[in-house]
């Protein structure tokens, strides 16, 4: 983990050390651009860091030009890079494989050996505010004029690696308060959540050793052992990726910089549209904005409707990785919405139609009732729909027979 680095933690105690020393605004702004391409350049390298100076310069200009031909062009680059980097191979070993299963396995070793194989550090990040930037000025926004204040924007290294998914103009207003005086109440609720998310991401690493101790013998384990396994599956990746995005909200918070949040409580969610409401706040919110709700949301038939909500998670699923387990995951959860959102209008209709007329008591136990069953059935459906997520289909297969074989 970048964070826990040797190398980072000097580096961030001399931040801080500067940044609440140096007493001018303008100073600070010129501290934190530096610290951000120092943390892009060391952790990205070369190769990392150059498509994101192309595809943020086209993004910059774009917007600065505010001709809505410009910014529709620089999107479409940086989604094509975005596909480029991160899922040209899997793309061109299917497409192989639909021809011809024998050549799959040697265009595998050619691809990676002439594709890149790693994409640069934060791709999907950056593509996801850039195209954001892009669709707000093409709506009328206001764009960034000065390169390095958009640089901030694009490479503010608290948020760089694994999100929050940031939204221009808030960042900007924020970063404008933070920039202005340093603030020892900041420094302390701050430095309490990096604290926090630090306790996060250590007990989801040990909990990672007792997983990958288990993962191969999970038949051996039975019935309740999987169901545990399962559990802790789900548990570690809340720890892991919640104490990640605490550690960015802290050390933003820090600087006076107010990120927001990505995660509360996910696995209180009483229905599957209350846990995307709660789970990787940024980027569910990212998908509404910019996908779901362009490809016409609820405003379209009940049938197109249905479609945009698969489509819109199955893109979610590829977003996190270039497999068909993710795929799979995505329609899991689409179907999962869908089910959840018809099941719960069906109840609303029978609360207004049959119990609004019945004694309070009898309306508060069905509302108790219903509550409590759908937080059991929403925390089962999504701790199993991580088998799908981490797991290739064979295997979630055969850990899903164990799950049910009660006899």
């Amino acid at each position: 983990m970048i964070f826990f680095s040797f190398y980072f933690l000097v580096g961030v105690v001399f931040f801080f050390a500067l940044y609440y020393t140096l007493p001018q605004k303008h100073v600070r702004y010129y501290l934190l651009l530096a610290s951000c391409i120092s943390f892009h350049w060391y952790f990205a390298g070369p190769a990392g860091v150059i498509p994101i100076i192309v595809i943020g310069c086209l993004t910059y200009f774009a917007g600065r030009s505010r001709n809505q031909t410009a910014c529709i062009a620089a999107g479409l680059t940086c989604v094509s890079t975005l596909i480029f980097y991160k899922y040209s191979i899997f793309l061109a070993n299917e497409l192989i494989g639909l021809f011809s299963s024998s050549l799959k396995a040697y265009s595998e070793n050619f691809l990676n050996a002439t594709l890149p194989i790693a994409p640069p550090l934060g791709i999907s990040f950056f593509t996801f505010e850039f195209v954001h930037y892009l669709a707000e000025v093409y709506k009328g926004g206001k764009p960034i004029r000065t390169p390095t204040t958009f640089a901030l924007f694009a490479i503010f290294w608290p948020s760089l690696v694994a999100g929050p998914i940031k939204r221009y103009r808030p960042f900007l207003s924020q970063l404008n308060k933070g920039l202005k005086f340093t603030n020892a109440e900041n420094a302390r609720i701050g430095l309490s959540i990096v604290a926090i998310g630090a306790v996060k991401k250590i007990a989801g690493d040990a909990l990672s050793l007792w997983i990958s101790a288990n993962e191969t013998q999970i038949d051996r384990l039975g019935v309740i052992g999987a169901w545990g396994f399962v559990f802790a599956l789900g548990t570690r990746i809340l720890l892991d990726f919640s104490g990640y995005s605490d550690i960015a909200i802290g050390f933003a918070r820090m600087m006076g910089i107010r990120l927001p949040p990505n995660f509360n409580w996910p696995y209180l969610a009483t229905s599957l549209n209350d846990f995307w409401h709660r789970w990787h706040i940024s980027l569910s919110s990212w998908i509404r904005d910019y996908l779901y709700i362009p490809l016409g949301g609820n405003r379209v038939s009940l049938l197109r409707k249905l479609t945009n909500v698969v489509t819109a998670m199955v893109l979610c699923g590829l977003w996190h990785g270039a497999a068909w387990n993710f795929v799979v995951w995505g329609l899991y959860h689409g179907a999962g919405l869908i089910a959840s959102t018809t099941m719960g209008l069906q109840i609303l209709k029978f609360e207004e139609r049959f119990l609004r007329s019945r004694a309070t008591w009898v309306l508060l136990t069905f509302q108790y009732a219903h509550a409590l069953i759908g937080w059991a059935s929403t925390l089962v459906f999504v701790m199993i729909g991580w088998v799908l997520f981490f797991y290739p289909l064979d295997r979630t297969i055969s850990i899903l027979k164990v799950l049910t074989s009660w006899g």
